[in-house]
């Protein structure tokens, strides 16, 4: 079943990637460049899933995780962090914000459909 899956990275050629993995297996994908624009993105439409990277400029991953979680609507939306932090003290923060997992850059495409499909079937 084909899911609105929101990429948040400021970097296009990881942003690319992702969605052309994800809209292989139907999925429709929504692109933001910091966590402002998807703030902005995930307000304006209906989002089964965000993917955030951690750092970006204008607005980090778990600022922009706090943002999202503090609005009713997004109280249940899985949010996966995507970045190449490997920091446990970053990554218990993100839990803290409200991050659902954790995916470690670079990733394997078999492995981030095997994940979202945990998350949205």
């Amino acid at each position: 079943m084909s899911k609105t899956i929101l990429i948040i990275d400021d970097s296009p050629s990881i942003r690319q990637m992702v969605a052309f993995t994800l809209r292989t297996e139907g999925h429709t994908v929504i692109e933001a460049a910091d966590g402002v624009d998807g703030l902005a993105k995930a307000t304006a439409n209906h989002v089964d899933l965000v993917l955030s990277d951690q750092n970006m400029p204008n607005m980090d991953g778990i600022t922009f995780v706090k943002a999202l979680r503090a609005l009713p609507k997004f109280a249940s939306t899985p949010i996966l962090m995507l970045t190449t932090v490997h920091n446990e003290e970053i990554k218990e923060q993100g839990r803290e914000a409200g991050a659902s997992g954790w995916l470690v850059k670079p990733f394997d495409p078999h492995k981030l459909l095997e994940i979202v499909k945990k998350f949205v079937g």
